[in-house]
């Protein structure tokens, strides 16, 4: 009978052959540290200042403790304690928003050449600002959860919507960021939002506008523009994309500051993996749009856009 090589419980190659490999890390290590002496390196060397992605992330749980209290706490909150946990967690939220803000408002200053006087007097500035705004973020996220409970007959409360709805986490980080780029704050936003995509594959952009009562069914492949304005109780399905039409080569700094994402306006459904696009394209109140619609002009209100029924082909033996 043959001795099977790992009856002892070791490996039959030795430790020692993968060190040889180990020699050639080196010189790929210099060639990398060779390159930021170049334009292709990004690193943040020495004393540069930049927020931290870890800590934006905390920011973001932190605030949804503070907007749905009892909902993601380590422990239990009671209507006696309610005021006390909560000052303690929005004066935490404050503090560590307000050192995030700094960092980045330095960093847009570093990037510049110029000389940041004033940043931390305009981040703390700036961080209870994003406080006060709080209550109406909580007011916006209040309509929202009520358009998932009265759009989706799946929904069977509010703390179903709150814990497990994609759609409602995505709109949160939204809001929470939205503020945030109101407020003119560098970088931190789309840190947050791409946080969101990252999570639960829904692309909102921060400077989007988007009214009260918003619900996104499902979610997936959902992605809103930077310029896009969206009025009240709107709602979309997974895979709606508002968009820009297709930009040239050199659109970065051409259209920065144009209107490139269409406007939806109140009351309006749009059905799943339809694309509307452009900033001249505008969509009437109450219209329904259909699934799998592709738009690049506007629509009026109380307008049913649907494809025609497809012609199915049936094969098989049993026809």
């Amino acid at each position: 009978m043959l001795k099977n090589k790992f009856d002892n419980g070791q490996c039959c190659d030795g430790v020692g052959n993968i060190n040889h490999f180990y020699g050639d890390i080196p010189p790929v290590v210099q060639k990398l540290a060779a390159s930021c002496s170049q334009h292709s390196c990004f690193g943040h060397l020495g004393s540069v200042p930049v927020p931290a992605y870890e800590s934006v992330v905390k920011i973001i749980d932190q605030a949804r403790r503070v907007l749905f209290p009892g909902f993601f706490s380590s422990s239990a909150i009671n209507p006696a304690n309610l005021e006390y946990c909560l000052g303690q967690e929005t004066t935490e939220l404050f503090e560590n928003i307000a050192a995030q803000i700094v960092l980045a408002i330095q960093h847009e200053f570093f990037k510049s050449g110029q000389d940041c006087l004033r940043c931390k007097e305009q981040g703390n500035d700036k961080a209870i600002k994003f406080i006060q705004a709080l209550p109406v973020i909580s007011e916006m996220l209040t309509t929202d959860i009520q358009a998932a409970i009265d759009g989706d007959p799946a929904a069977k409360g509010h703390d179903e919507v709150i814990f497990c709805y994609p759609g409602l986490k995505a709109i949160t980080i939204y809001r929470i960021a939205h503020e945030l780029h109101r407020l003119d704050v560098p970088v931190l936003p789309r840190i947050m939002t791409e946080y969101a995509h990252g999570i639960t594959g829904i692309d909102i952009h921060p400077g989007a506008v988007i009214g009260k009562s918003f619900f996104i069914d499902h979610g997936t492949g959902v992605v809103i523009g930077e310029t896009t304005v969206v009025g009240d109780r709107v709602r979309m399905y997974q895979g709606v994309t508002l968009g820009a039409l297709s930009l040239p080569h050199d659109a970065g700094e051409r259209y920065r500051n144009i209107k490139r994402h269409p406007t939806i306006n109140d009351d309006v459904i749009i059905y799943a993996n339809s694309t509307i696009l452009g900033g001249d394209t505008v969509i009437g109140a109450r219209t329904v749009i259909g699934g799998n619609i592709w738009l690049t002009e506007s629509v009026p209100a109380d307008t049913k856009v649907i494809l025609k029924k497809p012609g199915l082909i049936y094969s098989g033996s049993g026809i």
